[in-house]
């Protein structure tokens, strides 16, 4: 992971990586007690010891209404990506459920809300999106952000995912 990143690229990951987090929590119900227990077992709890130092890393995103002043380094970054991709490898199985409804209703066309475990996440991701970003978003572009990060981390849960995550950070932060 490269460390010569601009403040801009940081920004812009940062934001990034709190809207990962938040479709994982929404789906799953993570919270920031799972997310500092992933911290300890990746042996990165230095950066994220607790709920405070966790929730002003995830306050610093530019999409946070409030956002605090704490800036995003390299290795804030790279331990918030391990410990995505550890957290949705351990809830691969309901994330690949979501996804294989998904796209049983795209084939069957049928709305995704309809769907119960999608209309669910898509409740709970748009709530959690409204309490907590600065931007409101239509319906139908939060809808769409919701089933694009639920495909994501899909590919964020398997194998070799923390590679997977940081790659499309930095390829979106350019």
């Amino acid at each position: 992971m490269s460390a010569n990143l601009t403040p801009d690229q940081l920004r812009s990951i940062k934001g990034q990586l709190d809207l990962v987090l938040l479709a994982l929590e929404t789906l799953v119900g993570i919270g920031s007690e799972a997310i500092l227990d992933q911290a300890k077992s990746l042996q990165v709890a230095s950066l994220l010891s607790d709920r405070v130092s966790l929730w002003r890393l995830r306050q610093s995103s530019p999409l946070r209404k409030g956002q605090g002043r704490k800036k995003l380094d390299v290795d804030e970054a790279r331990a918030l990506v391990l410990i995505t991709a550890q957290l949705a490898g351990q809830h691969r199985q309901a994330i690949n459920q979501a996804v294989t409804a998904l796209e049983q209703a795209a084939a069957a066309d049928k709305p995704p809300h309809r769907v119960a475990v999608l209309g669910d996440y898509l409740d709970r991701f748009s709530n959690t999106y409204s309490d907590r970003m600065e931007q409101e978003a239509p319906p139908t572009v939060l809808e769409k952000l919701a089933f694009q990060l639920l495909i994501d981390l899909l590919f964020y849960s398997s194998g070799g995912g923390a590679q997977r995550l940081w790659q499309t950070l930095l390829d979106r932060a350019e």
